[in-house]
């Protein structure tokens, strides 16, 4: 194991796949990333020096938004909506399905979820 990027990765695992283990990073930004690097995507984490780790947090630090950055903007972005009083904050803070699903024979999973959905707006 291997603690690269503030996440915990599997040292034997291939780059591509180990990089999609980290929040807010894809399979498209996976191999974006090793292009940029100039590794090899079949190469295992392992295999990859100190100075090309260095240089892997380098580049995501500056060029994407990961982990907690991601989940923030979300929570800010929902509560921005909820402070305008807009359509979409309403059913956030209803913990009702917000993009024009409908409720009567489904989002049974979001609508058990009504009490936590909520609270952790509101924190």
């Amino acid at each position: 194991m291997l603690y690269v990027l503030n996440t915990n990765l599997n040292s034997k695992k291939k780059l591509f796949i180990a990089f999609t283990e980290i929040y807010g990073l894809g399979k498209h930004n996976a191999s974006q990333i090793c292009d940029l690097l100039g590794i090899s995507v079949d190469r295992r984490l392992k295999q990859l020096s100190s100075l090309q780790l260095e240089h892997l947090t380098q580049l995501v630090n500056q060029n994407y938004n990961i982990g907690s950055e991601i989940k923030r903007s979300n929570i800010k972005n929902i509560q921005r909506l909820i402070k305008i009083a807009s359509y979409k904050g309403f059913r956030h803070t209803e913990g009702l399905p917000v993009r024009g699903q409908r409720t009567h024979g489904n989002s049974r999973t979001r609508r058990k979820l009504k009490g936590n959905g909520a609270n952790i707006l509101n924190k």
